[in-house]
């Protein structure tokens, strides 16, 4: 009974979450959304699209608040700066930068491309940042994102169940989430190989909070690098094709070695 009684009350925080994160998401994106298309006129500016990215660590802190008190807070603050890894997560964590600048290498020399690595800092809706764009990715849809994604209801998500079960259904709130974002940032054509990234993503980013303690800093940071390398203005479409393309080989990798119920290295 002790155990369903705690089900319940987690899964209805976890609702919770979601339809809060949704909430204070969508009240700046739909209005872009709704903008871009001609439908309403513009009353928030451009710029504002990288305030979406923290509505579900908004969410997470007050319904962490609500359900836990300051303790939970607490909890969640410490892992949001959780460093203390073993030093191969911090190169995992950096990795899609390592992974990127190759890729761009090859381009460069086997195609036509000519992506500059300056390119990488030019983002949508925004001067041109240099390195500051990879801080900028970080700060945003890196903490923004992973601090309720994976940081609160991952955990959650995953007592009774695999973590790969876990995972998939975290990927399908996530990818829900973005749909105001094809109609005003996103290109719709690329929407289903789009959602597969996606999903692959969401199991390499179980496998490495799982892994380094629990560290949202760790997932963070390698939501901020991927998003730097494939959300930018350097050469769209091939860089990040192939950045998605190597990302769910990695994914059927992680789920094949460290088995579907974990999602862990030891």
């Amino acid at each position: 009974m002790k155990n369903a009684a705690t089900t319940r009350h987690d899964s209805r925080y976890l609702g919770a979450f979601f339809i809060l994160a949704y909430a204070i998401s969508w009240s700046i994106a739909i209005p872009l959304a709704l903008a871009n298309q001609g439908i309403i006129p513009a009353i928030l500016p451009q710029w504002t699209h990288y305030l979406v990215a923290f509505g579900p660590m908004i969410s997470a802190l007050i319904v962490t608040w609500i359900s836990q008190g300051p303790p939970g807070l607490k909890e969640l603050g410490r892992r949001m700066i959780e460093w203390r890894v073993c030093p191969k997560w911090w190169f995992v964590a950096f990795s899609p930068l390592i992974i990127g600048f190759v890729v761009i290498l090859i381009l460069n020399v086997f195609t036509d491309s000519k992506i500059g690595l300056s390119d990488l800092g030019t983002v949508n809706y925004l001067p041109p940042l240099g390195i500051g764009a990879l801080f900028m990715w970080i700060l945003t849809f890196g903490f923004g994102e992973e601090t309720g994604w994976r940081g609160f209801a991952l955990p959650r998500l995953e007592k009774g169940r695999s973590a790969l079960a876990a995972t998939m259904i975290l990927a399908a709130f996530w990818a829900l989430w973005h749909l105001p974002q094809f109609f005003y940032v996103l290109d719709p054509s690329i929407a289903v190989g789009w959602v597969i990234g996606l999903f692959a993503v969401s199991v390499i980013l179980t496998w490495l909070y799982n892994s380094a303690q629990n560290s949202i800093l760790m997932v963070a940071i390698w939501h901020g690098c991927f998003n730097f390398m494939t959300a930018s203005k350097a050469d769209i479409g091939i860089l990040p094709a192939v950045m998605t393309a190597l990302v769910i080989i990695w994914a059927v990798v992680v789920i094949k070695v460290t088995k579907p119920k974990y999602l862990m290295s030891l």
